[in-house]
């Protein structure tokens, strides 16, 4: 190509180089209007204010995550909360530790500082990141603590100290190893942009960027922040009823069907409205961070589930006699409607008792817990027609031409630093799972899945790995592997509950934590880090998590009477494990029973199965339609496996987190993006970071100054939603405590 002239004689540009310069942009225009195209490779990250402060972050992280994760309202800190924290603290050690250099022996020539410069965003970065490694990457604590936790609390058995930290390290480390491997595929490239990882962005400019302009974001932070922190009080202690405005049941407090209705906590929460920001972003994160169609999608799959299947299920066909049992629940009943009495069909040897289980009947799941469950099935499909109809060819062409592909200028900039050498991820998947090895082998008497479940489980994690990080890139909405692998163990393991839900973990965890561990790069990538810092904080940050969340699991089991047993609490005990509690739950219907007993032949759900085909055929009907209609643009936004998959974190979420999550995240992502731009692109997602921070101190805050003590306000504002009735069957002759027999 021949240069073409420029003003300058001493200058000539190509029309390749013209070219470039536009190809050079983000060709998603959130990521245009968030992320700055330049970067400063001089910046010291690898200090010692990084690694105090970072490891600190985790430490504390992973003790209070984990504590809070027993009681009835759980607390989750995330990482921003640690990044307005460690802001400050930062800056402080910057102004306070010594300049002088000196050398390290077997470093040559090369000088250290305690104290290399003023405090950076790169150093502020990576502190952040090990921050997200002691919030279990945004849950709070592992996965793998709910095994143990029921190992010992609902089970009555004993697990090791070894085992557990074993089991709850693997399972957090296994999935780095081949997430390294897919990095270029969902990582380097421009349109997958990981809309989550865009807050943080937007916060760490806010926070370091000088900003000139009179009302600037880091002024606009301070003040959500203060508003966030002084409302929390009010739901929070003073007037806990704002956290679910149930009005219908106030007005019809004697019909049971009103408040099935009405009640946003146990029904359909028609009208049900809050003013507590934690119900509005506690399940599926901030709705400020979402893409608007994502939620479209969401929208019209919680539409179609909670007000057209639901009612009709339960009101006019009474599926699988639906009215025997609450409307909204996740509880284990028999035919009668009673709660199954779990404890009574498991033997010594940790297994099903088959005379006591037929002794006692077949388990039976609400109508709205059984079709969770089938949509959680077509949902598991539809991801992989979704991706392979839509991202296909794509991802075959990104294969095989990965290395002359076009490049954005972030993908440019960060080839001023070493890339990670492939073989670190080959080194840490072979260490990590020879070590699971080992745990399934030696220690099998306390976990009891086989050496083959473990090989089965990484391989069903490793092919879902990458169709899900697409996902979750272009939507902010991550589809879990947590049915698809019960099922398939369930099936071929059945009647061993610790079994089942190790298996689980391993498949679904492993997956989940290569996908949290590919968007913190994608973070990375963004704020231009170098990769193998990246890496090495994400390991080292797991590892010390893991370490404390077990000890801190195994405190508080061995310490705290009756702990996750309401029944033999104290009333008003906090210590009641909700979370634990559905996945107890699981393990029941999955590895104690099994699947055959309830969605196989000796059960009856059978019909559920065929959602497994819907869902696959879902997206290949979509993909068809778009090929026929091109111009329709809204046509490729149909995304079934978020449509299908929307009310998959129902319970524990409810119709109120649903209904805040989806009118908030309107408001802000379509009326305010489209009308009120340039507002948009520089408050939304700080905003989002204030509000959240905000309610994390305040909630501290009010446990340790009155929780502690069990101080509280006893009168009608604290008594919950006021919707007693919302969890009683309808269904003639069914006797339950407190509701009216019909």
């Amino acid at each position: 190509m021949a240069p073409t002239k420029n003003p300058d004689p001493e200058i000539t540009t190509t029309k390749e180089e013209e070219e470039g310069e536009e190809e050079d942009e983000s060709p998603v225009e959130e990521v245009r209007l968030t992320v700055p195209n330049t970067d400063d490779p001089t910046r010291p990250v690898w200090t010692f204010r990084m690694w105090f402060l970072g490891l600190i972050s985790c430490a504390l992280l992973s003790f209070i995550n984990q504590f809070f994760s027993y009681r009835t309202e759980p607390l989750v800190i995330t990482q921003i909360t640690v990044q307005i924290a460690t802001l400050p603290l930062g800056h402080f050690m910057a102004a306070v530790l010594p300049k002088t250099t000196f050398r390290v022996p077997g470093f040559g020539s090369k000088r250290f500082s305690f104290n290399p410069g003023p405090f950076n965003m790169k150093e502020h970065v990576l502190i952040t990141i090990f921050a997200n490694a002691g919030s279990a990457f945004g849950s709070g604590a592992p996965y793998a603590v709910s095994i143990v936790n029921i190992i010992k609390a609902f089970y009555g058995r004993n697990i090791t100290f070894l085992a557990a930290w074993l089991l709850i390290i693997t399972t957090q480390v296994l999935g780095y190893g081949w997430a390294g491997l897919l990095k270029k595929y969902v990582v380097e490239p421009a349109h997958m942009w990981w809309p989550g990882t865009l807050v943080q962005v937007s916060l760490f400019r806010a926070l370091h960027e000088k900003d000139v302009q009179r009302f600037s974001r880091a002024k606009f932070f301070f003040i959500a922040l203060v508003c966030s922190f002084s409302w929390y009080v009010i739901p929070g202690y003073f007037f806990s009823t704002l956290t679910s405005i149930s009005w219908v049941c106030w007005i019809f407090s004697k019909s049971v069907t009103a408040q099935q209705i009405g009640s946003g906590m146990n029904g359909l929460g028609l009208g049900a409205l809050t003013l507590d920001w934690t119900a509005v972003a506690s399940f599926l994160f901030s709705p400020l961070v979402s893409p608007f169609f994502a939620i479209v999608n969401i929208l019209f799959g919680y539409i179609l589930i909670l007000y057209a299947v639901i009612p009709m299920t339960y009101w006019g066909f009474n599926l699988y006699g639906a009215n025997r049992f609450p409307i909204f629940s996740s509880g284990l009943f028999t035919a009668q409607g009673q709660e199954y009495n779990i404890s009574a069909i498991v033997n010594d040897k940790f297994e099903i008792d088959l005379p006591k289980y037929h002794d006692q009947g077949r388990i039976h799941l609400s109508g709205f817990f059984a079709l969770t469950y089938g949509f959680g099935f077509a949902t598991i499909a539809s991801t992989i027609t979704h991706v392979a109809c839509f991202y296909g060819r794509e991802i075959m062409e990104r294969y095989r031409a990965s290395t002359k592909a076009k490049e954005d200028i972030h993908t440019k900039l960060m080839k001023a630093y070493k890339d990670i050498p492939s073989w670190w991820f080959h080194v840490l998947l072979v260490v990590t799972f020879v070590v699971s090895l080992v745990l399934c082998i030696v220690l099998k008497d306390q976990i009891q899945m086989p050496w083959w479940g473990l090989v089965f489980a990484s391989a069903l994690a490793f092919i879902f790995t990458l169709p899900i990080s697409i996902i979750t890139a272009t939507t902010n909405q991550t589809p879990g592997l947590n049915i698809i692998t019960e099922y398939i163990f369930g099936i071929i393991y059945p009647g061993r509950p610790i079994a089942n839900v190790c298996f689980k973990t391993y498949g679904y965890i492993s997956m989940a934590q290569a996908v949290s561990f590919l968007s913190d790069f994608k973070l990375g990538h963004y704020m231009k880090i170098p990769p193998r810092s990246m890496f090495l904080v994400q390991f080292i940050g797991t590892v010390l998590a893991g370490t404390i969340n077990t000890g801190v699991a195994m405190w508080l089991l061995n310490s705290v009477n009756n702990i996750c047993h309401v029944d033999l609490l104290p009333q008003g005990s906090p210590w009641t494990c909700p979370s634990d509690r559905v996945f107890f739950d699981a393990s029941v219907i999955w590895g104690l029973v099994g699947p055959k007993r309830i969605f196989g032949s000796l059960g009856d759900y059978t019909a559920l199965n065929w959602f497994f085909l819907g869902g696959a055929i879902g997206p290949i009907i979509v993909w068809l339609l778009h090929k026929a209609f091109p111009k329709q643009s809204w046509i490729p936004l149909i995304n079934l496996p978020v449509l299908l998959g929307a009310t998959g974190m129902m319970p524990p979420a409810t119709a109120t987190n649903y209904n805040a999550w989806i009118a908030v995240g309107t408001v802000f992502n379509f009326f305010i993006f489209r009308y009120r731009k340039k507002w948009w692109q520089r408050y939304n997602y700080v905003l989002s970071a204030a509000l959240d921070a905000g309610v994390a101190f305040m909630a501290v805050l009010l446990y340790f100054a009155l929780g502690m003590e069990n101080r509280s306000l006893s009168w009608w504002g604290n008594d919950g939603e006021h919707c007693p009735l919302a969890t009683c069957p309808t269904a003639k002759g069914i006797v339950v405590d407190g509701c009216p027999i019909f």
